[in-house]
């Protein structure tokens, strides 16, 4: 298994693969990673022995959040990676232009597909975020509000990688659906947020 040190030498290095894309999935993933751990210290307070049930489901989405993040990250590269060979086909010939264009336009759509999906998941994870604000977290509320903001720049970053595709991209349909789709993903983001900000900032001022 790659370790983080190797991962991000990788992002350091003149390769355009992995970038930003794979790095807001890896955002995301350890956001998620903060709200499973959160949930696992909670639990083990007798003191909230009556909520172990949903830690414990909290602890396992969390984990499972994570997984299809660290997933995402590998499909982002793989798909940015295909954008990648299909700038490098040849495009002297028309049949070699037209065989290009194609593997591009292919290629740019799942470029565009896979940060989407991302966006999704950061979704889903600053609804578990806010979940924890239900349950009794006071001495862990920081690490939630961390697990939220990551979540949310992971969200963001994903953003940006849609659409700068989307500037590369000839299906205007296709585009359409992953704008709108985005767009809710947005405002869905930006409001859970505001409510966990909202909720850690009275307790921690509190």
């Amino acid at each position: 298994m790659e370790t983080l040190a190797s991962y991000l030498d990788r992002l350091a290095s003149d390769a355009p693969v992995p970038g930003g894309g794979s790095a807001a999935a890896v955002s995301g993933s350890m956001g998620a990673a903060l709200v499973a751990m959160v949930a696992r210290i909670a639990r083990r307070n007798p003191r909230n022995a009556a909520n172990a049930e949903d830690f414990d489901v909290i602890a396992a989405s969390g984990d499972d959040l994570r997984a299809q993040l660290e997933e995402a990250r590998v499909r982002d590269e793989e798909a940015f990676s295909a954008v990648v060979h299909a700038q490098a086909m040849p495009k002297e010939r028309d049949d070699e232009k037209l065989e290009r264009r194609q593997a591009l336009d292919d290629a740019l759509a799942r470029a565009a597909e896979e940060p989407l999906r991302s966006a999704e998941l950061s979704v889903e994870l600053l609804r578990l975020a806010g979940r924890l604000l239900e349950l009794p977290v006071d001495a862990l509320i920081s690490d939630v509000g961390c697990a939220a903001e990551l979540a949310h720049a992971a969200l963001a970053s994903c953003a940006y990688n849609v659409r700068v595709n989307h500037r590369y991209m000839r299906d205007a349909e296709v585009i359409a659906l992953q704008r709108a789709a985005l767009e809710e993903h947005e405002a869905n983001g930006r409001a859970l947020l505001d409510g966990v900000r909202a909720a850690v900032a009275g307790r921690l001022n509190g």
